[in-house]
């Protein structure tokens, strides 16, 4: 049986035990800049304007790779009081983006990540993802 809250309005709703917290383990100031970082850079050289989450059609990881090691070292230049090709913001801003877009590409191809988005949009029925990933990786023991 679930733990209920109840609000001093009458309300209620399950307990929050055990559910990703994603407010906690993000900050808005650090998301607004990425957006602002992200929007800026939707603007390509050939003066076209490319939709916001066309990255997440698909690029190479090596890509990612590669241009994410041009971003460190802009942040590690900024880090020992050098300059760098656009400063420390976007320094973090374009390694941000590779760290995603390379996580991006590795959750696509990851089977099990692939079952879980096939068995939600099938039956709209959750599979633990973050449960078998953890045990995947060893970060849990399996029940008994």
């Amino acid at each position: 049986m679930s733990k209920v809250r109840t609000f001093v309005t009458g309300a209620t709703r399950d307990m929050d035990d055990g559910k990703v917290d994603y407010e906690g383990f993000l900050s808005p100031l650090v998301v607004e800049r990425f957006a602002a970082y992200m929007h800026t850079h939707r603007h390509q050289s050939d003066g076209t304007f490319r939709a916001s989450d066309n990255w997440q059609k698909g690029i190479p990881r090596e890509e990612y790779i590669k241009s994410a090691w041009r971003h460190l070292m802009d942040w590690w230049k900024e880090h020992r009081g050098h300059s760098s090709r656009d400063g420390l913001e976007d320094a973090l801003c374009g390694l941000l983006f590779n760290v995603q877009g390379y996580l991006h590409e590795t959750l696509r191809t990851d089977a099990d990540h692939q079952a879980h988005l096939e068995a939600h949009q099938r039956w709209d029925v959750p599979i633990p993802f973050l449960e078998k990933v953890a045990l995947k990786r060893g970060m849990r023991k399996r029940a008994k």
